[in-house]
């Protein structure tokens, strides 16, 4: 089983998302987890578009990151750039990978859901090809 850590800043919606399907298209293959360098809370939009598209978040929590710099991780994904420049030192063999996402937290009012699902789509279609690649082809070839 692969133990794989989502990053970004607050880990309030990318890495929630991320965390959210990543952990659908893995199943029994995989734990993920999510964290923030400076976390502040699940966002209840977040919580919603998931919901929206069958993936229940709202247990999460908001963790931070060095709460798993002991986790023997097998990959670290950051999905922000700024988890990525301030991302923490793990002590382990991790494979590390990089994906920006837009912050949809960041959209104009009016905007906002309509952004949270296009990112939530985005994160969807990346965290299905990371597993299919990284977890589901290795799985075939164990």
């Amino acid at each position: 089983m692969k133990n794989i850590l989502v990053l970004c800043t607050g880990n309030s919606a990318r890495s929630q998302m991320a965390h959210g399907y990543l952990q659908h298209f893995a199943g029994e293959r995989a734990q993920v987890y999510s964290a923030g360098v400076a976390p502040h809370g699940v966002n209840p939009l977040a919580i919603q578009v998931m919901g929206e598209d069958g993936i229940d978040i709202s247990h999460h929590t908001s963790n931070h990151a060095d709460e798993y710099t002991s986790l023997p991780l097998d990959y670290v994904i950051t999905v922000c750039d700024n988890a990525r420049e301030q991302c923490p030192f793990f002590p382990s063999t991790a494979k590390k990978v990089h994906q920006s996402f837009t912050d949809p937290s960041h959209a104009p009012g009016d905007d906002r859901l309509a952004q949270f699902r296009a990112v939530r789509d985005e994160i969807k279609a990346y965290s299905q090809q990371f597993i299919e690649e990284n977890v589901t082809s290795q799985a075939a070839h164990a």
